[in-house]
């Protein structure tokens, strides 16, 4: 099994809807589940920040495009839905045995702390797992460039971004058979190929300050203590590394 040395620390990156369940919104045994694998990780050893996207209450951009709801509004919106989650993975984390801290980019009093770099890494240090929430704290940046940003500011060694898929492939595989998983990418063929990993402002971020990004299916047994230990064969990493196919 390929590996690299494992990272110590990492920011996780989920979708809404992985704590959704199937009318949406939030469901608890979603949630146990998550917080199960994060929980691994973090007794393993390695410093977990995590944001997660508010898809599963909200999404602004769709719904700005129908009217009525002006861009920023909707943003704004889509930002609290973030701060809903996070609250519920925080809990979800203090029942499975896993401390947790949310910080928010939008402070609410007695819900959520402010967001501060110093405050997110102390309590990382501490072991415990730091939620960002609320997005940038403006609207028209997605939760992607979200989990760029902090990553970033906290010195994060990887963007660990959680999906349904194994990795980056040459082509759609549930529409192309003979779609190959890229074992590895270099920044310039992934933003250059418009690979769709993240969005432009997110990629930059990672690529300017030398941040990887590991695109992983989340829902593999073990997938996130893997991917966060280093195992390259979980699935797609991108870096300053040469282009390889798996």
């Amino acid at each position: 099994m390929a590996k690299i040395k494992t990272y110590n620390r990492i920011l996780l990156k989920l979708s809404g809807e992985t704590l959704a369940g199937k009318d949406g919104s939030i469901d608890p045994k979603s949630v146990a589940t998550a917080a199960a694998q994060i929980g691994a990780v973090v007794k393993s050893g390695v410093q977990v920040a995590l944001v997660i996207g508010g898809g599963n209450i909200f999404r602004g951009l769709p719904a700005s495009r129908k009217g009525g709801i002006q861009r920023a509004t909707a943003d704004a919106i889509g930002m609290l839905a973030t701060i809903m989650n996070a609250l519920a993975m925080r809990d979800g984390l203090e029942a499975a045995g896993v401390p947790a801290e949310v910080l928010a980019a939008i402070p609410l009093a007695g819900v959520a702390e402010g967001f501060d770099r110093r405050t997110a890494i102390r309590h990382l240090e501490a072991g415990r797992v730091v939620l960002l929430a609320g997005g940038t704290g403006h609207p028209y940046f997605t939760t992607d460039t979200t989990a760029a940003l902090r990553a970033c500011e906290i010195g994060a060694d990887a963007v660990l971004k959680a999906t349904k898929v194994d990795g980056v492939y040459t082509a759609d595989p549930k529409k192309d058979k003979s779609a190959r998983r890229y074992r590895q990418l270099s920044y310039d063929d992934a933003l250059g190929g418009r690979l769709e990993v993240m969005d432009a402002a997110a990629f930059s971020l990672c690529r300017d300050n030398s941040v990887r990004i590991i695109v992983f299916d989340f829902f593999q047994k073990d997938a996130l203590k893997k991917a966060a230990c280093g195992d390259l064969a979980i699935g797609t990493v991108i870096g300053d590394l040469p282009t390889q196919l798996a």
